[in-house]
C-alpha cells in the first residue's frame, strides 16, 4: 500500500527517474529546503547537483551544476527540493524548470500543484518526450479508518513544529533496529521521505476523513516483533497543519513516540505570533490524544536538532533535557551513546 510516482499522462512508474539534479529555486532559508537536505543526507548516491534560480541563497555543498552539465554527468531528472507554504510552483521556477525539461531532464515534484496544470512546463514536456512526475498524489480507494488494533509494533516521530527532524529522526531509528538485528521498515509519509524510501503515502495530500485511514495503510498487521518507524508530520499545536498531525496519531497507533524538537526555535516556522509548544506540552497532548486508539501509547524519548549548537553545548542540553524530563535525549545525527539510549529505551518502551 504504497502511493507511487504519478507522471503527467497518468502512469505510475515502478522507479523514479535517477540520478538526480536537486533544484533550489529562489529559496534563502535552509527549512524550506528540507528535500533537498534529505535527499544529500540520506541518498546522496542519487544526487549528482544542485541548481538554483537567481536569487537563491542556499548551498548544499554539492557541484553547481547547469541541466545540461547534470545530464553529462549521468542525471536523468530534476528534483524540486525546496517546500513552500501551499506547495505552490512559483512562476520564477517555471523558466529553470523548462530548461531542465529541454536539457534531457524528467521532473519530479513533491508539491500540492501538480506539474501538469502548469502549461509552459506541460508543454514543454509534451515538445521533449520528458515526463512531469508528482509523488504527492495519494493512492485511490483509501477507506476511512477502522479503529481496529492491528499487530507488529509502531513508533510514530512527532513534532514541536514543522521541518525539524521527524523525517531524519526515523530513518535513524529504523536503520538503528535493522542494525540491531531487528526488523524494521521506514515509512513516509511526506515527498521527501517517499523519495528517499522509493515509496509511501503524501499524509497531507490525503482528503482528511480518510487521514487515519491511509495511516492504517501505511503500516499494516505485521509480524509481533517488526517494527514499522512512521515519519511524522506537522505537530498538533499547529494552528495550520495539526490535521495531518491528529489523523496520522490515531491511525497509526503507536506504541512510542519520539518528540523532535529544535531548542532554537521560539515560535513555530513562518507563524511569529505562535510561540513553540514545550516539550512537556507536546507529550502531555500526543498521550492525551493517541490513547484514543493505543490507550498502551508511550513517550520513548527526546530528539532535539542541534545542528545549531557546538558540540560541548549540545550535549550539555541534552543531558539537561534527559534529566529534567527523565527521559533518553539524543540528536540521531551526531549519535554516540546518547543515540544508543534513546534507541534502547524506545525498544524497551514498547514491552
Amino acid at each position: 500500500m504504497r502511493a507511487a510516482a504519478t507522471d503527467a499522462t497518468g502512469e505510475r512508474p515502478g522507479t523514479l527517474p535517477g540520478p538526480y539534479l536537486l533544484f533550489l529555486g529562489d529559496v534563502t532559508e535552509p527549512a524550506f529546503a528540507k528535500t533537498a537536505f534529505g535527499l544529500r543526507d540520506w541518498a546522496p548516491e542519487l544526487c549528482v547537483g544542485e541548481y538554483a534560480c537567481a536569487g537563491g541563497t542556499l548551498s548544499l555543498g554539492l557541484p553547481v551544476l547547469s541541466p545540461a552539465e547534470a545530464h553529462a554527468r549521468g542525471a536523468r531528472s530534476v528534483v524540486i527540493g525546496v517546500v513552500n507554504p501551499g506547495g505552490t510552483i512559483q512562476q520564477s521556477w517555471v523558466p529553470p524548470l523548462v530548461n531542465a525539461l529541454e536539457a534531457g531532464l524528467d521532473v519530479i515534484s513533491g508539491m500540492h500543484v501538480h506539474l501538469e496544470d502548469i502549461p509552459e512546463l506541460a508543454a514543454a514536456a509534451a515538445r521533449h518526450g520528458r515526463r512531469l512526475i508528482d509523488v504527492r498524489r495519494p493512492p485511490a480507494g483509501i477507506p476511512t479508518a477502522t479503529g481496529r488494533k492491528r499487530s507488529g509494533k509502531r513508533l510514530l516521530t512527532v513534532g514541536t513544529d514543522c521541518a525539524l527532524g521527524k523525517k531524519y529522526t526515523a530513518l535513524a531509528l529504523a536503520r538503528a533496529f535493522r542494525e540491531r538485528g531487528i526488523a524494521a521498515d521506514f515509512r513516509a509519509t511526506g515527498q521527501t521521505g517517499i523519495l528517499i524510501a522509493g515509496g509511501g503515502i503524501p499524509m497531507d495530500a490525503v482528503v482528511a476523513d480518510f487521514e487515519s485511514g491511509a495511516a492504517e495503510l501505511l503500516s499494516p498487521d505485521a509480524a509481533p516483533d517488526h517494527w514499522d518507524v512512521i515519519e511524522g508530520q506537522g505537530s498538533l499545536s499547529h494552528p495550520a497543519f495539526s490535521a495531518v498531525s491528529l489523523g496520522l496519531l490515531h491511525g497509526s497507533q503507536p506504541d512510542v513516540f519520539v518528540v523532535c524538537h529544535d531548542p532554537e526555535r521560539k515560535t513555530l516556522l513562518g507563524y511569529p505570533d505562535y510561540p513553540l509548544p514545550s516539550l512537556e506540552e507536546t507529550i502531555e497532548l500526543t498521550v492525551l490524544m493517541g490513547r484514543r486508539t493505543n490507550p498502551a501509547i508511550r513517550c520513548g524519548g527526546i530528539s532535539l536538532n542541534t545542528s545549531r549548537l557546538a558540540e560541548a553545548e549540545a550535549e550539555r542540553l541534552l543531558d539537561a533535557t534527559s534529566a529534567r524530563l527523565g527521559l533518553a535525549a539524543a540528536d540521531p545525527m551526531r549519535g554516540g551513546p546518547r543515540f544508543d539510549r534513546l534507541v534502547e529505551a524506545c525498544l524497551a518502551a514498547a514491552g
